[in-house]
């Protein structure tokens, strides 16, 4: 996750997401720096619009609150939710009680 976090803050800072900004990048942070997944990480972000996919991003985080608002209607629901666990803590005490005698 820091390589990305690394390539968003060079993104930031206006600059380009390479292999040897994001590894100086992540040594600066005191991040032991793996050759291989800099490299990877850079060569997977060679051709994406960061900004593109920043502003997606923000839209679906938009969008969320929205498909919260059914969570709302399920709370009418989760108030007789106790009301049918009450039977199974019943049957959860039979089973102690069964136990109690196998172990005495």
């Amino acid at each position: 996750m820091e390589y990305i976090y690394g390539a968003m803050l060079l993104h930031k800072a206006g600059k380009d997401i390479t292999s040897d900004a994001l590894k100086a990048t992540l040594s600066a942070a005191g991040i032991k720096v793996d050759d291989s997944r800099v490299k990877a990480t850079a060569a997977a972000l060679k051709d994406v619009d960061v900004e593109k996919v920043i502003s997606e991003t923000q839209i679906a985080s938009a969008a969320a609150p929205a498909a919260a608002a059914p969570a709302e209607a399920s709370g009418e629901a989760a108030s007789e939710a106790p009301a049918k666990e009450e039977p199974k803590a019943a049957a959860d005490e039979e089973v102690s009680e069964g136990l109690g005698a196998l172990f005495g």
